[in-house]
This record gives structure tokens, sequence and C-alpha cells, in this order.
């Protein structure tokens, strides 16, 4: 009974002092506000924002006001349609007279290099005997069988034409070439608007042949003219595979 008593007592004085702290903290006064802060340090500045549109033209000025500054070069126009040639002017005064040849020694010297290289590989083509001589003429081959219309592009291309003899010693330096080459060749002929009447490339008539005996006689369907190693000439068809032979 006594210990019941005691332990009734305890509690009540333990939740009057938790009374007492509760109020003691309800009715507190407040405290007095602190001084402000410093201002933190600025902060970095933003990103460009986007370009606006251009605005509209501002209004004309007055009459007679000064001019604005010149605005940026535009892209480069077309180029205009050439003006009339005008007229040839006056010549000039002539100058001084040069040297003669004869005494134009870098001019000699060229002249001297060039012949020498010439006489070179002429005797270096004359060696491999694809190159003769016969007076003014060079009878040159490559070597190659080609058709008629080939052999003319050939020989353009190389500055020369179609090998053909006007003489019996032409005609003996062609065969030679066709003879070592073992190839029959097409020479610089093509018949004409009369069938069997054959005329050189440029139209000239022909004023010397060697035909094998009974030809031409295509008559109209052999219009090329080949020649044989033994140096006859026959009329042919221009489509056939024969040796290029050019003449410079």
């Amino acid at each position: 009974m006594l210990l019941r008593s005691v332990a009734l007592t305890l509690t009540l004085l333990m939740v009057s002092g938790m009374e007492s702290n509760m109020k003691d903290v309800c009715i507190g006064s407040p405290g007095i506000p602190g001084t402000p802060g410093s201002h933190g340090l600025p902060g970095r500045d933003g990103r460009d924002g986007v370009k606006g549109d251009p605005g509209p033209p501002g209004p004309m000025g007055p009459p007679g006001g000064m001019p604005g500054c010149p605005g940026p070069e535009g892209m480069t126009g077309a180029p205009g349609v050439a003006g009339e040639r005008g007229e040839k002017g006056e010549p000039g005064e002539r100058g001084p007279p040069g040297l003669p040849a004869s005494l134009d020694e870098e001019l000699q010297t060229t002249l001297y290099n060039f012949r020498h290289q010439i006489l070179q590989v002429m005797g270096v083509l004359s060696m491999q005997e694809s190159m003769l001589v016969v007076g003014e003429k060079v009878f040159c081959t490559n070597g190659q069988s080609v058709n008629f219309e080939n052999i003319q592009e050939l020989c353009a291309r190389a500055g020369g034409s179609i090998a053909v003899p006007t003489s019996p010693e032409e005609n003996e330096a062609i065969a030679s070439i066709v003879k070592k080459y073992n190839t029959y060749a097409y020479l610089g002929l093509m018949e004409g608007p009369d069938a069997g009447d054959f005329l050189y490339m440029d139209g000239a008539p022909v004023n010397y042949t060697n035909w094998y005996p009974g030809e031409p006689r295509g008559w109209g369907k052999e219009k090329c003219v080949e020649m044989y190693t033994d140096g006859q000439w026959n009329d042919k068809n221009c489509l056939q595979y024969r040796l290029a032979i050019c003449e410079f």
C-alpha cells in the first residue's frame, strides 16, 4: 500500500514537471533579428540570344543630303558581252636591227642541237629498217596493221600522210618495208567517181602506177589500193588490216 502511494506520487511529480517545461517553451519571447548578410559575387554573363530579324529600312533623307556609307560588296556579276573590236593602231617605231642568223651564237647552237638529234633519230630508224629516205620523202612504219581509215588517222596525228609512191624509186623503198614485215600495205590512193580510175588523196590524178597484171578489176567495189610484197599493186576494199606506212 505504501509502495503504491509512493509510485503515484512520483508519477504526479513527473507529469507536473513536464507541464511546467512545456509552459516554459510555449510562452518564451521571440529573439532579436540578426544583421543582414553581405551580397554575393555577381553571376556570369548568359549566352547571346538569337539574332533578331533586320528592321525595316528608314525613311529616305531629304534631297541634297550627305550620302551614307557604302554597303558591302555584292557578288560578282556575269561578264558582259564583248564590245566591238577597235580600230587597228598605228605601227610602232621600228626597232634596231638584230644580229644576222649566222652571227647569233645561241641560235646556231640550238640549230646544231636540233640537227644532231634529228640525224640520231633517223640513224636509229634506218638501222631498224623502219624508215627510208628517198629524195625529199621519208617513209616510216610502226609495224602495226590496221584498216585504211585508222592508217589515215595514225599518219595525220604524226604529221604525215599514207605513203604513196610517185616514182619507181619510191615504190621500191615502200616495197622493201612491206617485204621486211611480210605484210601487205595500203597506199595513199582512192578510187574516184569513175570505176577503175584511182586518184591521190588530194584528188590529183595518179602519175605513176605499178599494177599487178589484170588489176584493177574491182570496178567500184574495191576503193583502196594495197601493195604486195613484190611491190605490185592491187585494188582492195578498205576494211582489211594492212601495214601502216606513212610518208613525211
